[in-house]
């Protein structure tokens, strides 16, 4: 008795569709768990400690130096960073990194900055330099 090959039946084209946006989404979220977990690895790993505090020192300074000059025009200390005026487009970048609280009535403000390069910097201020500003450790949130 002779055996008759039959054909497969060809996939309708709605199949292959999914199959192929189901592959695509798995490659998006592969990659993308990938590039985070490389980037964690990256800040943890320490080696962009170095930067990381040079970026949170100029962003530190700027940031004071810009709410300072805001307290010498208005007279207090503004309500959020948004507040600042005349800032450069470089300026706009460093008040994103920065954690800054205010004091109720405006005549003080903690600051803290939260993102350098990559990660957080370690930085180390001497206290000559928050001589003269209205900077306050009482301030910060948890009082730590």
């Amino acid at each position: 008795m002779a055996t008759i090959a039959v054909p497969p039946l060809p996939e309708d084209s709605a199949r292959r569709k999914n199959r192929t946006f189901l592959l695509i989404v798995a490659v998006v979220v592969i990659l993308s768990l990938s590039c985070i977990v490389a980037f964690r690895s990256i800040i943890t790993s320490g080696i962009t400690r170095s930067v990381d505090n040079k970026f949170g020192d100029q962003s530190l300074k700027t940031a004071v130096a810009l709410i300072e000059l805001h307290k010498l025009r208005y007279g207090k200390y503004p309500d959020s960073l948004r507040d600042l005026k005349f800032l450069g487009e470089w300026d706009q970048g460093v008040v994103l990194g920065v954690y800054y609280q205010p004091s109720p009535n405006r005549d003080a403000y903690y600051i803290e900055v939260e993102r350098g390069w990559m990660g957080k910097p370690d930085l180390r201020i001497p206290p000559e330099f928050w001589k003269g500003t209205g900077y306050s450790k009482l301030l910060k949130p948890g009082g730590d």
